[in-house]
């Protein structure tokens, strides 16, 4: 006989958060606030500062930015609380380095496949199609984005390699997403993606190698041109809100 489900509920019939949802919950806003510039690279704060604003004990606050912390995006100052990371630009074009191997030689298994995978017909499906089907709206695109590149990397059936390129993926996010924040670059990204898939579907390795290594590389240099541009905004609108003491 299984046992009872129990459930957290408090008067009224409403379900009480529990500790695990609400440390949830905390690590997303966090990340949130982090990727929108709210919190800015540098900022300092203490878990007690979060957990009054958050209206949440210090327990689920430290959980959430210790797993901030592995991620990468904050670090724990000793006796001074925490710091979002300052960013490094030399290491993301690391990252993107590395990303670009990974997903080079995914193309080249994948146009030298026997067989082609079934995961290709699902990204037919979300980009070869007509300009009035495209969908418009940025942060669905920047998701389906991130999903395109996975899954060119899952097609190859290579499981090491889908989990290096995921974590890879996981680290640069919060930058990619801003590749998105112009239409113009939504409409790019379906036609290169769509070349690119094309390319793999004729078996043309140099022509899909070529033509993924050029995508990333302009995403990379466009992002990197929003970040910069967001950061300058955000600290100019520091110090306005500073100087007119808000």
């Amino acid at each position: 006989m299984s046992e009872p489900v129990q459930l957290n509920v408090v008067r009224g019939g409403r379900r009480k958060e529990t500790p695990e949802n609400l440390a949830e919950r905390i690590y997303g806003r966090l990340k949130e606030e982090i990727f929108n510039f709210h919190l800015l690279p540098g900022d300092r704060f203490s878990e007690n500062e979060v957990a009054e604003r958050m209206d949440a004990s210090r327990t689920p606050v430290r959980e959430a930015l210790y797993r901030l912390q592995r991620e990468g995006y904050v670090d724990v100052l000793y006796r001074s609380g925490w710091q979002v990371k300052p960013f490094d630009f030399r290491f993301f074009e690391e990252i993107y380095d590395v990303r670009i191997v990974l997903e080079l030689a995914a193309v080249k298994k994948l146009c030298e496949q026997e067989t082609q995978s079934p995961i290709l017909d699902d990204l037919k499906r979300i980009w070869l199609v007509t300009p009035e089907e495209r969908i418009q709206d940025g942060h669905t695109v920047s998701m389906l984005d991130e999903r395109f590149h996975e899954m060119l990397v899952e097609a190859t059936g290579n499981r090491e390699m889908a989990r290096m390129h995921h974590e890879i993926t996981e680290r640069i996010r919060i930058i990619r997403r801003l590749d998105f924040t112009k239409g113009p670059r939504i409409e790019a990204t379906y036609e290169e993606h769509g070349k690119i898939l094309r390319s793999v579907l004729e078996r043309r390795i140099d022509q899909a190698q070529r033509l993924l290594k050029t995508h990333i590389g302009e995403s990379k240099s466009e992002v990197r041109k929003i970040t910069l541009h967001m950061l300058h905004s955000a600290r100019e609108a520091l110090a306005a809100d500073t100087e007119n003491g808000l």
